[in-house]
């Protein structure tokens, strides 16, 4: 229960909305212990007493405390509700925070659905948990106390046998959540796990289709789907074999009262008014006890989804600032791989292993290499995407890891093999990484990445809304706004991860012209993760990886000349694209 106490914590923010929803259910409480007091009072003295003043002042006051509960039940709710609804709202913010901040090691290895589950359906629990749950066992423990002190001083060998309810069910309640609450845990692992393959089938829709594999997805949504329904109908036998012992109890302790009650009444040991004002009592003390009872699964449910959202929360931020860290604000282009080895987190091997070299100012080098030769791996230690495992990477002598991460990454231009598009217009897509730049510079970089007249040959120009994840767009094109996006930023390294490897070789001579004017102008040092043997050839100095290493480098003519694996990488692209690709040299 430790993450529903940082849960309860988190509402000091909240103080007064909190005071107001429990200052509410007190006064909620008072109104309702007043009741059976002017029920007496109406039947003793009243009735008994055939004084019509009596009846009809004890009908005033019942209406005046019948708007009370009315206003009071309204105030407890209002502000639980507004208190609830702050405590979501920063535990979004807090938990959206810290998965922008949470290095690629995380994400590597967590589920995207499972991370959506604990932003949505987990927090969800925890606001109403606070709203509904909480309120209802706090005003259940002060009814419970108030009607018990109230009932001892009425009767208290009927109170004594009344409040016998109390331990068993409150025994009854913490064996059930002792027992259930990993039951409950495992219905939002399972609702994660389900909104996994619904959000992989929306994601590659086009994919199962043409596959035609919808009966499949179907039946794997199903199988996973009656999953979560036979869990969450396990949670409902918990729930049945434990409410029904307490609704029995109180089933019970009724007839005990009304029993023992109507004995004392014909021995005139007690007045009607009395029986009647303790049999409502009685109602008021087991409404409580059922209250807590149909709680106590919220509660346990609430505890599960706390423990996943702070789990997220506390998560551990790998790559994050030194103390001493310090503005990294120029570069004279001399990038420094010193003995560079690198594991992922959970890999059995390591994906680069003793990588050293240096570059010198204003440089174009070009990486090539097998698949899973480690290639983009270099490209990941540059900005710290992911820290070195030993050796060390460094710029103009000083190790990445002095300076901070967002001077440091908002000097290196990225475009990614991948290329992620966010909703919006095209113009907003390119500035993104620059909000405040001018429709010029947005058309400047787009000309140099080959896109100004695609767009402009658009309805909408420049304010073209993106359609989900650039649906609607080629490959290519969203290649080329990647790359029309990071030309608009401050980079003083660019790194190129294949960014033409979706584009004609055509359109690719032209990018590469547009590009060399803008890499030798503006970049200290530029890295192209290369495929085509036109950007080998214009690099200054090809890195040759094989298997995490770096096996020869130089430039196109002394590799081709002393690798014999550079040679037969580049005679299998000309294999493959004979019309596409130039003869090496």
């Amino acid at each position: 229960m430790r993450s529903l106490q940082r849960v309860l914590g988190s509402l000091t923010a909240y103080r007064w909305l909190a005071f107001g929803a429990l200052l509410s259910a007190l006064l909620l409480t008072a109104a309702y212990a007043v009741t059976p007091q002017l029920f007496r009072w109406a039947i003793d003295q009243g009735i008994a007493g055939q004084n019509l003043r009596v009846v009809l002042y004890s009908a005033g006051w019942l209406v005046v405390a019948a708007i009370a509960r009315g206003l009071f039940n309204f105030g407890q709710s209002f502000w639980a509700e507004a208190a609830s609804q702050g405590v979501a709202y920063d535990l979004r913010n807090t938990i959206f925070s810290k998965i922008q901040n949470l290095s690629f090691s995380y994400h590597d290895q967590s589920q995207t659905s499972q991370l959506l589950t604990r932003v949505t359906s987990d927090i969800e629990q925890i606001r109403t948990f606070l709203s509904t749950s909480l309120m209802q066992v706090i005003s259940a423990v002060v009814t419970l106390v108030s009607i018990a002190v109230i009932l001892l001083i009425m009767n208290w060998e009927l109170a004594l046998i009344t409040l016998t309810v109390i331990p068993m069910a409150g025994w009854l309640m913490a064996r059930f959540l002792s027992r259930n609450g990993d039951l409950f845990r495992l219905v939002q692992e399972q609702l994660g796990n389900l909104n996994a393959v619904l959000q992989e089938n929306l994601l590659g829709v086009r994919v199962v289709k043409a596959f035609v594999r919808e009966s499949t997805e179907t039946d794997r949504y199903t199988r996973m789907n009656d999953s979560l329904v036979k869990t969450n109908m396990k949670t409902i036998l918990a729930i049945r074999n434990t409410f029904p012992f307490i609704f029995l109890l109180s089933n019970l302790v009724t007839v005990v009262v009304v029993g023992y009650g109507g004995a004392a009444v014909i021995g005139d040991r007690f007045s009607v008014g009395e029986l009647v004002a303790f049999n409502s009592y009685l109602l008021l003390i087991l409404q409580p006890i059922l209250l807590i009872g149909f709680a106590a699964p919220a509660i346990a449910q609430a505890a599960a989804s706390a423990e996943r959202v702070y789990e997220v929360v506390d998560a551990k931020i790998e790559i994050r600032d030194r103390p001493d860290a310090v503005a990294f604000e120029s570069c004279s282009g001399r990038i420094t791989f010193e003995h560079v080895s690198f594991r992922y987190p959970g890999a059995t091997s390591e994906a680069i292993k003793g990588v050293s070299f240096e570059t010198k100012p204003k440089e174009l080098i070009a990486i090539l290499g097998t698949t899973g030769s480690g290639k983009s791996t270099i490209m990941n230690l540059i900005p710290r995407f992911y820290d070195v495992s030993s050796g060390a990477v460094r710029i103009d002598g000083r190790d990445v890891r002095d300076f901070t991460l967002s001077s440091l990454r908002s000097h290196i231009g990225i475009v990614f093999q991948e290329t992620t598009l966010f909703s919006g217009t095209l113009r907003e897509n390119i500035a993104y990484a620059k909000s405040n730049a001018t429709l010029d510079e947005v058309i400047e970089v787009a000309k140099a990445a080959q896109m100004h007249e695609f767009i402009t040959g658009l309805p909408e120009g420049y304010e073209t809304i993106v359609g989900e994840r650039g649906v609607g767009l080629s490959g290519g094109q969203k290649q080329r706004i990647a790359i029309a996006r990071t030309l608009l930023t401050n980079y003083s390294i660019l790194i190129l991860d294949d960014s033409t490897s979706a584009v004609d070789a055509k359109t690719a001579a032209q990018i590469q012209a547009a590009l060399d004017g803008l890499m030798r102008q503006k970049a200290c040092t530029t890295f192209v993760i290369a495929q085509r043997i036109s950007t080998v050839q214009n690099a200054d100095r090809i890195l040759l990886m094989d298997k995490g290493r770096l096996v020869a480098q130089g430039t196109h003519e002394e590799l081709m000349q002393h690798s014999p694996l550079y040679g037969s990488i580049l005679e299998s692209q000309v294999k493959r694209s004979p019309s596409t690709t130039g003869a090496p040299s």
